[in-house]
């Protein structure tokens, strides 16, 4: 997981002495926004913009989630990176269809050549100004959620008026405790980093346990983007943050209220194609060598999410 200093790229994987162990995630370097706007930069139009992602990454696939049920599949195409992320981070199993660059961060620096910082997934690409919107992924999230209604006539909203205050309030307890959480606990490199991360991580799955036992969702009984942000966490849970990230002491299978819940996710039309367990288990056993320095890739778990839910 290097980086583009000035343009360059430089093989390092992230400072974790200068931060007594504990894993500090960089701030997305792009964030522009497209809006349904006369004077906007970047409006919504069909064909416009590309979205690069990764099938493995969490972040990447909250992207995917919204372009499904908000009918954008048509509108804006997708590129997928290989999963292995290593001494030249992110690179494309083939060429990639605009530049036929073959490396990730090739897009950043075509956007910005003298860039710094990580190289990233998702990132939305606009084709009409040749630069990068946004590769920050909460945001590509609100604006596949509202931006281009006018031109699906899809006006599903994740992230109503009226709830959004308790959905902000969701994502800010979830993302540092449990989307992050799983990151800081399995990027720690000291004893005491590890299991400050581990007992966070895991009193929240605690207290997300006890919230679904008297309530469907999280903002009540409307699925909002609160609870896809929270999904793609859940769904990598079992056959990965257990074992690779040693985040063992409860599986998501042993939460009957969170495993009923992902399950229910899982099974909405469209949401099970954008789950690729082969490119989950392949990135994260695979590339992080620092922490599976052989390599090998487990053949389980059999995580059963075709099954009868629970939650009807």
């Amino acid at each position: 997981m290097g980086k583009l200093v000035e343009g360059v790229w430089h093989d390092v994987w992230y400072d974790t002495k200068s931060s007594g162990g504990k894993f500090v995630r960089e701030d997305a370097g792009f964030r522009d926004w497209v809006e349904d706007k006369a004077d906007a930069k970047f409006q919504p139009e069909s064909g416009r913009y590309h979205l690069y992602v990764s099938l493995a990454c969490p972040w990447a696939h909250r992207t995917l989630i919204m372009r499904e049920l908000k009918g954008l599949v048509e509108h804006i195409d997708v590129t997928v990176v290989s999963p292995d992320m290593l001494e030249h981070g992110w690179e494309f199993i083939e060429p990639e269809p605009l530049f036929g660059f073959t490396k990730l961060r090739q897009i950043y620096t075509q956007a910005k050549a003298d860039y710094t910082g990580r190289v990233t997934v998702p990132v939305l690409w606009d084709k009409k100004t040749n630069t990068i919107v946004s590769n920050e992924s909460s945001e590509i999230l609100r604006m596949f959620n509202s931006a281009f209604n006018g031109l699906t006539g899809n006006h599903d909203d994740y992230y109503p008026q009226d709830l959004r205050s308790d959905i902000d309030e969701w994502n800010e307890f979830v993302y540092p405790n449990i989307n992050n959480g799983v990151y800081k606990t399995g990027f720690a490199t000291t004893q005491q980093a590890y299991e400050d991360a581990f007992d966070k991580l895991f009193a929240a799955l605690d207290n997300v346990e006890s919230h679904l036992a008297h309530q469907r969702y999280l903002v009540g009984e409307q699925i909002t983007e609160a609870d896809w942000r929270l999904f793609t966490t859940l769904i990598r849970f079992d056959a990965v943050y257990v074992g690779h990230f040693k985040c063992n002491l409860k599986r998501i299978a042993d939460y009957p209220n969170i495993q009923g819940y992902m399950k229910e996710l899982y099974q909405i039309e469209g949401v099970k194609e954008t789950v690729s367990f082969e490119h989950i288990k392949r990135h994260y056993y695979f590339s992080h060598k620092n922490i599976n320095p052989t390599q090998v890739v487990p053949k389980g778990p059999d995580l059963d999410l075709d099954s009868h839910h629970g939650r009807d």
